[in-house]
Parts: structure tokens; C-alpha cells; sequence
């Protein structure tokens, strides 16, 4: 039988449990037919104060992920989608691949994550030198940048917000990332890209486009995009950027 709602696809999405960003914004960017249904990965200590309390967060999610993925099993999704960016940069090409496997293993479904998003938006818009904007602490930074130059992209500045809790990413302003989106880009910068998927930057990268003349990547939108085009969705959608209204 068909889905009454999700008659098109049902995509299960995977993200932390302090996010009160990445849910809000799927539902925002929704196309008839298409339901996403969410699972929660349990964060039990939510300090990012540091280096190494921000790697903690990164343990507590491998610890908890494969529950929250069968979890999600029980509603027969169609499709997975990471609703959280940190561990899909995480160590780098090689990283991201163990983690794409393991999540294709757990569901035997296939998966779009944010960092191979942002790759694919990248090459879309033969973009080279970026700009990033991250909630993260230097270590968080590190491996952006690190994923980032493995797969051919210079990255020339960015901002780490060094936000203390997971919670207080959402807290962010938009005149906050607006100060960072300037802070990063540059004339010979082709495009800007955000992480952190609880972080509230669709409709400001949208905006941006427009007043610097270049794509800005919300990682929200870009892993939105990549899961609606893997399964043949070629809906518009306005007001999250170019990428979903363009490509």
C-alpha cells in the first residue's frame, strides 16, 4: 500500500536530540508527496565548551546512532537523511565513507548526508575557493577544512562560532551570521558554505545570494536538495536558496 501522505517517498532523518533547527527546516522546504520522519539521537551531555568536549558530543552520537537508525526503521522509509553535519566531515573522505557504510548497513538504505551535499553543490556550481561558516570549536573546523581540501576545494577562511552548548547553536542571530558570511568571503571566494544543521541559516543564505552575487550553501538546504534529486524529485522549492530553486 502507498503512504497516504508520503505517497512519493518517505525519507527517515536522523538527528541529535538538542536540534530544534534541522526538523523545522525539512518541514519548510516540503514537496507534496514527501514526509520525513524523525529519529533522535540521545545527547546526554550537551557541553561543546572545548576541543575535547566537542569530540564527547561526536562519541555520544556513534554510541546512539544505530538505535535511533532502527528506530526509524519501524515506519519503512523509503530513504535516510543525516540531519546532522559534524560526523559526516568527520576524519576526513575516508570518514565520511566509513560513515555513509555504516549507515547503509544498518538500514540497507541509501543516505544523503550534508557534507556530500555540499560536495555536490560545490562541483554543481564549479566552485573551487570557499568560504565556511561552522557553530563548531577549532577541532570541529579542522576536519571541515580537512574534507573540504580532500575533495579538491580550498577552503580560504572560516568562522568557527565556537558555540558552547548543542543547544545554544540555534540561538545563533541572523546579524551574527550575517558578520560571519561577510568574515569568510572575499572577492576571489566562489561560493560560501555553512555547517552545522542547527544552525538557522536557510532563508539568510537565500538573502545572501542576492547581496553577494554567489551561491552560499545552508547545509539544511543542500542535504534536502540531495535527498529529493537521489530519488527523482524534481520539485522547486523558493526561498532556501538557489540550489533547490535552480538545480
Amino acid at each position: 500500500m502507498t503512504d497516504a501522505l508520503g505517497w512519493r517517498r518517505k525519507f527517515g532523518v536522523i538527528a541529535p536530540s538538542t536540534n530544534t533547527i534541522v526538523e523545522p527546516d525539512f518541514y519548510a522546504m516540503a514537496v507534496p508527496g514527501v514526509t520525513s520522519h524523525f529519529s533522535r539521537i540521545h545527547i546526554r551531555n550537551q557541553d561543546l565548551s572545548d576541543d575535547a568536549n566537542f569530540e564527547n558530543l561526536l562519541v555520544q552520537i556513534r554510541g546512539e546512532i544505530g538505535a535511533a537508525c532502527e528506530r526509524v526503521l519501524t515506519c519503512e522509509p523509503d530513504y535516510m537523511v543525516m540531519g546532522m553535519s559534524a560526523e559526516t566531515f568527520w576524519g576526513g573522505v575516508e570518514g565520511n565513507r566509513e560513515f555513509v557504510a555504516q549507515i547503509k548497513e544498518i538500514t540497507g538504505l541509501e543516505v544523503a548526508t550534508g557534507a556530500e551535499a555540499c560536495e555536490r553543490a560545490l562541483k554543481l556550481y564549479g566552485a573551487r575557493r570557499i568560504g565556511v561558516v561552522t557553530p563548531y570549536q577549532p577541532v570541529g573546523d579542522a576536519n571541515v577544512v580537512r574534507f573540504f581540501g580532500e575533495i579538491g576545494f580550498e577552503v580560504t577562511a572560516i568562522e568557527g562560532l565556537k558555540c558552547p552548548t548543542a543547544v545554544s547553536i540555534a540561538h545563533v542571530t541572523e546579524d551574527e551570521l550575517r558578520a560571519a558570511i561577510l568574515q569568510v568571503n572575499a572577492p576571489d571566494v566562489d561560493a560560501i558554505v555553512q555547517c552545522g544543521t542547527n544552525l538557522s541559516m536557510v532563508r539568510l543564505a537565500d538573502e545572501a545570494e542576492r547581496w553577494l552575487g554567489k551561491p552560499v550553501i545552508a547545509i539544511n538546504a543542500a542535504t534536502w536538495w540531495m535527498a529529493l534529486r537521489e530519488n527523482g524529485i524534481k520539485d522547486k522549492v523558493y526561498g532556501a536558496g538557489s540550489l533547490l530553486r535552480e538545480y
